[in-house]
C-alpha cells in the first residue's frame, strides 16, 4: 500500500511516500481503507521533531481520520466489514479517566496513523459513523473536535445560557463553537482577521473580537458582556493568552488548558489572585476517550453539523496540505482526501 512517513522529522520536506506492506489483522483488530484524514498541529510539530523523541523514520503520521472497514481479525464482533467508521488516537482509551499509559498506542506518534491507504487498529477503539454522515463530518472529529467536547461537555458542563471563549479560529476553536451552540451556550471567539471573525458570526458566534485591534482583549470581553466573563475558556494559546484568560473569566469558570500556540509559559502562575477570587478551575486537555467521541458523532448527526472544512487536498498533495496548516490562513480543518 502506499503510505507517507516521516522521515528525519527535520519539518515539511521529510514529509516523504513510499509502498509500505501492511500485516494481516491480528486477534481484536480491524483493517481499514483510508477514506479521509484531517490534519492537526501536532502532527507540524511530529514531522518537526518537536513533539516528545524523534520517532522511527518509517513511522505513518496521522492522527484524525474515517475509513471503511475491509477485513476483521479473529473475535472482532464491534464493527463489520461494509462499516463506515473512526477512532480516537488514543486506541486504548476507551472510557475513564485519562491514564498517561495511553500515549503508548497514539495514533500517528507512538504508533503508525491515518495516512496511508490503509490502517490497522483496535476494534475497541472503533466508533461507528451514524448513518447519514459524510466523511467530512467524521474525519475531523477523532483530535479536535473530541478535544473541544472533552472540555466543553465533560469538565466544562455547559448548560444554556453560558459563554464559552474559544481562542483563534482553527480545528479545536470552531469545533467549540459548533458544540456550545449545540448546547445553547453563548461563545467569544478571537482572531485577527476581521474577515475570519465575519465567517465566526455567520457560524453563530456572538461575541468576536479582533485581538490586533485590541491586545486588551480579556478587557474588550468584559466589556461586551456588562462585566460577566466567560464560563468555560479553551486555552489552546499558551504562555501570551494564559493572564488574559484568567483576566476574562467570570466567577466559577472552568479553563481547559489545551494547546500552546502561542509560546510555553515561563515564569511564576499569572493572576494567581484571581484564580482563588474567583474560584477557577484549569484543567489539561489531552483529546478523550471513546465514550467521549462516541457522545460527540451522536450530536453531529443529531444537530446536522457540518464541520467547518477550510481546504480539502488530495493524497498526492498531502505535503502541500501541511504547508497550508503551518502557514495558518486556514480557518477550521485541512483534510486530505484519499482516491476512492
Amino acid at each position: 500500500m502506499k503510505a507517507y512517513q516521516l522521515g528525519d522529522q527535520q519539518g515539511l520536506a521529510s514529509l516523504t511516500l513510499a509502498d509500505k506492506p501492511l500485516p494481516p489483522c491480528a486477534p481484536g483488530e480491524a483493517r481499514l481503507k483510508v477514506k479521509a484524514v484531517c490534519l492537526n498541529h501536532r502532527d507540524l510539530k511530529v514531522l518537526a521533531g518537536e513533539y516528545g523523541p524523534r520517532r522511527p523514520a518509517e513511522r505513518t503520521p496521522g492522527s484524525d481520520g474515517v475509513g471503511e472497514v475491509i477485513e476483521v481479525g479473529p473475535g472482532v464482533t464491534q464493527v463489520q466489514v461494509g462499516d463506515l467508521v473512526t477512532c480516537g488516537h488514543f486506541v486504548t482509551w476507551l472510557d475513564g479517566a485519562f491514564s498517561p499509559a495511553v500515549f503508548a498506542v497514539d495514533l500517528g506518534v507512538s504508533v503508525d496513523g491515518w495516512l496511508a491507504e490503509e490502517i490497522l487498529v483496535p476494534a475497541a477503539a472503533l466508533v461507528k459513523a451514524p448513518a447519514g454522515l459524510t466523511d467530512a463530518q467524521i474525519a475531523p472529529l477523532p483530535a479536535a473536535g473530541l478535544t473541544a467536547w472533552h472540555a466543553i461537555v465533560d469538565v466544562g458542563r455547559v448548560k444554556a445560557g453560558d459563554i464559552v471563549l474559544a481562542l483563534g479560529t482553527g480545528g479545536v476553536s470552531i469545533f467549540a463553537l459548533q458544540i456550545a451552540k449545540m448546547n445553547g451556550a453563548q461563545v467569544a471567539i478571537t482572531s485577527s482577521s476581521d474577515a475570519k471573525l465575519e465567517k465566526a458570526r455567520a457560524l453563530g458566534a456572538d461575541f468576536t473580537i479582533n485581538y490586533a485591534k485590541r491586545p486588551d482583549w480579556a478587557a474588550a470581553l468584559l466589556e461586551v458582556t456588562k462585566g460577566r466573563g466567560a464560563d468555560i475558556i479553551l486555552e489552546t494559546g499558551g504562555g501570551a493568552t494564559l493572564t488574559h484568560s484568567l483576566t476574562a473569566a467570570a466567577p466559577n469558570a472552568r479553563i481547559s488548558l489545551i494547546g500552546s500556540l502561542s509560546g510555553g509559559f515561563v515564569g511564576e502562575i499569572p493572576n494567581f489572585a484571581s484564580m482563588i477570587g474567583k474560584n477557577l478551575t484549569m484543567k489539561g486537555i489531552a483529546a478523550g476517550n471513546r465514550r467521549m467521541l462516541g457522545e460527540l458523532a451522536t450530536a453531529i448527526a443529531a444537530n446536522g453539523v457540518t464541520p467547518l472544512i477550510d481546504r480539502v487536498f488530495d493524497f498526492a498533495d498531502a505535503p502541500a496540505a501541511y504547508g497550508y496548516l503551518k502557514a495558518g490562513e486556514h480557518m477550521g480543518k485541512v483534510m486530505i482526501k484519499l482516491p476512492g
